[in-house]
């Protein structure tokens, strides 16, 4: 994969990558799939994956509006169209807004994740074993057979002190053995990058943490807000689930 694949995906220019502060964008259709939906040549909606789940918004085009709820992963990403709405033919130009307060809630909550993972990576040695988000609530699972008494308040303080130092968040794109060459790249317990992905998108929050990571996120720790960790479960076998809360 070439470097510039990180920021297309079939015949969309991925402007979620690029900037993902873009919220309104031009663009023409450059294919419709009945079964599947719209392909854009350009695109700011965040198509999903790495548990953050895809951007909803529209889709105007002829004084008229076609919602989109979501997006199909194939040889092209396609905009899914709300039932019943109309879709606009191959040719058209559209102009494509996204939910804000969904994409913005949701950028929090992954920025906050990162915070949170670095944290019991530093503080417990605990790598991640599966989770989930939505706008501003999130679930995380790690792999952490002892949890000491105060696990829970001890996580929430430690994630919070570092929010509060405002540190940047900022991603880049390195060759892959360059990426590789940063400790601990990967939190995940088992290593889902595809071996063949040449160039790596790594998230770096300044002095803190740095992750493979294809997701959006704010620009510092300080936009995240507060993380309250509301809740641990114990899933089994070492397991730790943390139920979390972005404020």
């Amino acid at each position: 994969m070439a470097a510039d694949d990180v920021t297309r995906h079939g015949h969309t220019h991925r402007l979620d990558l690029a900037d993902p502060d873009v919220r309104d964008f031009t663009a023409t259709v450059v294919a419709v799939d009945p079964e599947r939906g719209i392909v854009l040549d350009r695109s700011a909606f965040y198509p999903g994956g790495g548990g953050q789940p895809p951007d909803e918004g529209v889709l105007l085009w002829g004084g008229v509006r076609t919602r989109i709820v979501g997006t199909v992963r194939g040889d092209d990403l396609y905009l899914v169209p709300a039932e019943g709405d109309p879709v606009p033919a191959t040719g058209t130009a559209v102009r494509g807004a996204i939910d804000d307060e969904r994409r913005t809630g949701l950028m929090r909550t992954h920025s906050g994740l990162h915070v949170l993972t670095a944290v019991v990576f530093r503080d417990f040695g605990a790598k991640v074993t599966g989770g989930n988000m939505e706008p501003l609530t999130a679930r995380m699972d790690f792999d952490l057979p002892q949890v000491p008494p105060d696990f829970k308040d001890r996580v929430a303080e430690a994630a919070n002190a570092e929010i509060a130092l405002d540190r940047p968040i900022a991603a880049r794109l390195l060759p892959r053995a360059e990426a590789f060459a940063i400790p601990n790249l990967v939190r995940t317990a088992a290593d889902l990058l595809p071996e063949d992905l040449e160039t790596i998108r790594v998230v770096d929050i300044d002095g803190l943490d740095q992750q493979a990571d294809g997701g959006t996120h704010v620009a510092s720790t300080k936009l995240i807000g507060r993380v309250e960790v509301v809740k641990v479960e114990n899933k089994g076998r070492g397991f730790r689930r943390l139920r979390v809360r972005v404020l």
